[in-house]
């Protein structure tokens, strides 16, 4: 009973260290097109503080105590891309448990005035992936593990602040600051986005990117 316990307690102590020093870093941005119905006001944008590729990913994996090299790791995920794009392309749906379900989307270039009208070649610019969380990755289960650490852009380096907010403990705190307590609004980035949100055009025609903060929320 002494032997099997000792795992479990260096599992939480490592699970305890990980909530501790992972955050997820924020700068705030303002809507600045006229026409978009947020304009003036302001939204959380996440940092990305790096980019790692399959070969880094490879890596990482191989430091966590796992059985199998580098090598090894990349090999079977470069194999698993090509066998999700094969069955993409198979008209099949791929779901990977706390990853996500691929799929794939038509993206329409121009509407048709009637069906006998409608043409692939001039009516539809082309596929596109979409990826839909599930489990571990879905916005509810991040949110319970999910910290955010506001950092702003000071003589145009990034620094991070003492502010830590988990979202899911204060659903309503207020980010833009006010009163006497101090605005967020300060010292952002000097070239913000002024594209608003994130997610690009749908698949309908004419699609675009929408203004909206909340176009990030799923």
């Amino acid at each position: 009973m002494k032997n099997s316990a000792q795992p479990n307690s260096q599992l939480s102590i490592l699970n305890s260290q990980f909530s501790i020093t992972s955050m997820v870093r924020y700068i705030l941005k303002q809507i600045k097109i006229a026409s978009s119905r947020a304009y003036g006001k302001w939204f959380a944008k996440n940092v990305v503080e790096e980019t790692i590729d399959l070969d880094g990913l490879a890596e990482h994996m191989s430091n966590h105590n796992s059985p199998y090299s580098k090598g090894v790791i990349k090999g079977l995920l470069t194999d698993m891309i090509g066998c999700i794009k094969e069955l993409l392309l198979e008209g099949k749906n791929v779901k990977i448990d706390d990853l996500a379900i691929f799929s794939l989307g038509i993206k329409n270039k121009l509407a048709a005035n009637s069906e006998d009208e409608f043409t692939v070649s001039k009516n539809v610019e082309g596929v596109k992936l979409r990826a839909r969380a599930t489990g571990e990755l879905m916005s509810k289960t991040l949110n319970l593990e999910a910290t955010l650490k506001k950092a702003q852009y000071i003589n145009g380096k990034l620094t991070s602040t003492d502010d830590n907010v988990n979202p899911n403990a204060n659903p309503n705190q207020n980010q833009n600051g006010g009163g006497t307590g101090g605005s967020d609004n300060t010292n952002v980035n000097p070239n913000p986005n002024e594209g608003g949100g994130d997610n690009g055009g749908g698949d309908n025609p004419g699609g675009g990117g929408n203004d909206d903060p909340g176009a990030d929320e799923d």
